[in-house]
């Protein structure tokens, strides 16, 4: 069951996103006004040290009045490379420049009501180049243990979808993953 976009148009919009009202016509004919915000991509990074932990940034979200796990993360500038605004996310926020960076995957955290996608990429390898110039993001950065992470995200301490999804994915990339999928395969 395929619904058609008659058109749209934008109702408000600024540098980061737009907000636009689409007439949507069902397949029964109907039709209805639906609302969508249209989004620049998003770029997301984290490193995996060789102690199997994840950096991470324990962050509060205003709009939720929520605190909790996050992986650095950020919009894509016009004309940026999508692994070039992970990198330089990474790094603004957390003080660690990763070294090669991995695509972990790519999402659609809210595709109902916004057309973002969330590029989220991994290093195994950082160095610590300073103090966060964007530490306003976050109360605090801290090393992970990976192996903690399924617990951290069934409390609810991982409250974002696409920071859950991609941290569950990581124990399967990360330098141990890859030790036991070489013993394996």
């Amino acid at each position: 069951m395929q619904w058609t976009k008659q058109n749209e148009q934008t109702v408000y919009a600024n540098r980061w996103f737009s907000v636009n009202l689409a007439d949507v016509e069902l397949p029964d004919g109907r039709h209805l006004d639906h609302f969508l915000i249209r989004l620049r991509p998003v770029a997301v990074a984290t490193v995996v040290n060789e102690a199997n932990e994840v950096l991470l940034l324990w962050r509060h979200r205003f709009i939720t009045d929520s605190w909790g796990w996050e992986l650095a993360a950020g919009v894509v500038e016009d004309g940026e490379d999508v692994v070039r605004a992970a990198a330089r996310e990474l790094e603004e926020e957390t003080g660690w420049r990763p070294g090669p960076l991995r695509h972990l995957l790519s999402v659609e955290p809210s595709n109902g009501l916004t057309d973002a996608r969330h590029h989220i990429y991994w290093s195994d390898e950082g160095e610590y180049v300073g103090h966060p110039v964007d530490d306003f993001e976050s109360d605090r950065r801290e090393w992970v243990p990976l192996k903690v992470v399924p617990d951290l995200v069934a409390a609810g301490e991982v409250p974002a979808a696409n920071m859950a999804a991609a941290l569950l994915l990581l124990p399967i990339s990360g330098p141990a993953g890859r030790q036991a999928l070489r013993r394996t395969g």
